[in-house]
């Protein structure tokens, strides 16, 4: 599948929080409606902050989702994928994650527990859990420990 990711710009912000949301809200489970506030400030505010660090998924000339990649530590955190329903199982999402294990020795991610496809991706491209928490898995790909993610 080939694809091009180009740099979010303010003309994104929306569909940004629109993707953002979908990510957490399609997991959250039981959310209070004070919860559910606080998530909405959140994303509205967090957005903006990480603008430059987001890149826009171009498929068929066309945005299909997004990709936000951090420095952390000693490598990089997956923080956050989407695409949009029509374009999933198409095999972008395991191209996009195959480049970036590509382009650094570690990875880091978290991912709902509730997201079983996603984990079972993660799990065949050689992502390990290292934390649990109620609702979410943290997850490590090294350079090095297995040979999955090439």
């Amino acid at each position: 599948m080939k694809y091009n990711l180009i740099n979010a710009t303010e003309n994104d912000i929306n569909i940004l929080i629109k993707y953002k949301s979908a990510n957490i809200f399609d997991y959250a489970e039981r959310l209070s409606n004070e919860e559910f506030s606080k998530i909405k400030i959140y994303v509205n505010s967090y957005i903006p902050k990480q603008l430059n660090n987001y890149r826009m998924i171009l498929f068929d000339n066309r945005i299909i989702g997004c990709i936000l990649v951090e420095k952390k530590d000693d490598g990089v955190l997956l923080n956050e994928i989407y695409i949009e329903e029509n374009y999933r199982n198409k095999g972008i999402g395991t191209k996009l994650i195959k480049d970036v294990i590509l382009n650094n020795d570690i990875i880091y991610l978290w991912v709902y527990k509730e997201n079983v496809n996603a984990i079972l991706l993660y799990k065949k491209l050689g992502f390990n859990t290292i934390e649990e928490t109620v609702t979410r898995l943290y997850m490590i790909n090294r350079k090095g420990d297995n040979e999955n993610g090439k």
